[in-house]
């Protein structure tokens, strides 16, 4: 067998986020080309779940999008945690503006008042404690969650049901996009999203995993059954991606509604950039290893420099760089500006080799760290788990055996 230089391997390394760049081009371009029509007779009744916590940028018009939709039949239910949240001046608001909406409030993470006492068991996250919550409350049998920083458009709920034609579809999700603040931290944020996290999501999808992304988890009551309800999330770091990943394992198809919510990215500083991408990192490192691993192959910043620092002459080291630089500004405008319409790529796409920098950087703290930050609280992250860093869990109440 020749012997392979370390040299060799390098320079083939670097070869490989140049593929993964045009194979996320190519899934990009085939799904945002095909556009089906909407069957406008099939809108099942839907309940909006919506955990909140605390406010956002603009929480008014992120819920109010919620609240002009063009669907026949639904619900909203919110939930908070506690009479002081900010949030429930806006919900109260919504109710007075909207007085043919169907709109509820739950209030505290253990029993709404029409539950009966019950057992208790314990739940890290937060958000899926609420949900608990809802799940209990809504109406109907397929139920449409997001959290309190997206905004759609009015036919958000109608391509959302549409994906539910199929009666072999358990869970529905989407992409979305950044709605992004005039500074350098929600810009990047933005661009990480829209040039990055989103191709691994296509790409992903294309190589036949399955999973929901929090912006749309809309599912089934008996997908939602079948893995145990919410109650079965309630210390998953990652309930997006376990939702669609458990509600696949048994026999669910998991759909990709052809709609575009959109995302606050209202990050103000390095550090809140930092944690926010390291919990990221560290969940998928406990939960997917060989996903986080892989993420060193899709990025082509650290892969360029070393290849042009290793080539044997200047022709090989200007080849990397340029192909770097070709094909990762085509799928940033492939997928970025063409598929998700984000007009901040064609301003400020100058910004994504140190968008493409920061994120390797993170990459690698994730090898070492264990602990991250979420709404105000530490915790550890163990096999994809939340254990909270302090005594910080909260009830789930346990399941009734009927919904009342």
């Amino acid at each position: 067998m020749p012997f392979i230089s370390l040299r060799g391997l390098i320079l083939a390394g670097a070869a490989a986020p140049l593929i993964y760049y045009a194979a996320a081009m190519a899934c990009a371009w085939a799904f945002f080309r095909k556009h089906e029509d909407l069957p406008s007779e099939f809108a099942p009744p839907l309940s909006v779940l919506k955990p909140m916590h605390g406010s956002y940028r603009d929480t008014y018009g992120n819920l109010a999008s919620f609240c002009r939709q063009d669907y026949p039949n639904y619900e909203l239910l919110f939930g908070v945690n506690s009479a002081d949240d900010p949030a429930i001046a806006v919900i109260r608001r919504l109710m007075t503006e909207f007085p043919a909406l169907s709109i509820r409030l739950v209030v505290g993470p253990g029993r709404p008042e029409s539950l009966r006492p019950s057992t208790m068991e314990r739940g890290s996250n937060d958000k899926v404690v609420k949900l608990c919550c809802l799940e209990r409350e809504a109406r109907y049998d397929v139920l449409v969650v997001s959290d309190g920083d997206i905004r759609v458009e009015p036919d958000y709920l109608r391509r959302v049901a549409a994906a539910f034609c199929d009666p072999c579809v358990g869970v529905v999700t989407s992409l979305y996009r950044g709605n992004t603040e005039s500074n350098l931290w929600s810009e990047l944020e933005d661009l990480s999203l829209s040039t990055d996290f989103l191709a691994g999501v296509l790409v992903a999808r294309k190589l036949g995993v399955k999973f929901a992304l929090g912006a749309t988890m809309a599912v089934r009551r008996e997908a939602l059954a079948a893995i145990g309800g919410f109650e079965a999330l309630a210390d998953a770091a990652a309930d997006d991606h376990e939702l669609g990943r458990r509600a696949a394992a048994q026999g669910f198809a998991v759909a990709l509604a052809e709609t575009l919510p959109e995302t606050e990215c209202s990050t103000h500083d390095f550090r809140s950039y930092f944690h926010h991408h390291l919990r990221w990192a560290v969940v998928t490192r406990t939960s997917q290893p060989w996903g986080h691993f892989g993420f060193l192959f899709a990025q082509g910043l650290p892969w360029a420099i070393l290849a042009v620092i290793l080539a044997r002459s200047w022709v090989i080291a200007a080849a990397f760089a340029a192909a770097y630089l070709v094909l990762r500004m085509a799928l940033a405008f492939v997928l970025g500006s063409w598929g998700l319409r984000d007009s901040l790529v064609r301003k400020k796409w100058w910004l994504l080799p140190v968008r493409d920098a920061l994120a390797f950087v993170i990459w690698f703290a994730s090898l070492f760290a264990r602990r991250v930050h979420w709404q105000d609280a530490a915790y550890d992250v163990r096999r994809g788990r939340l254990i909270p860093g302090t005594e910080r869990s909260v009830t789930v109440p346990e399941r009734a055996s009927s919904n009342s």
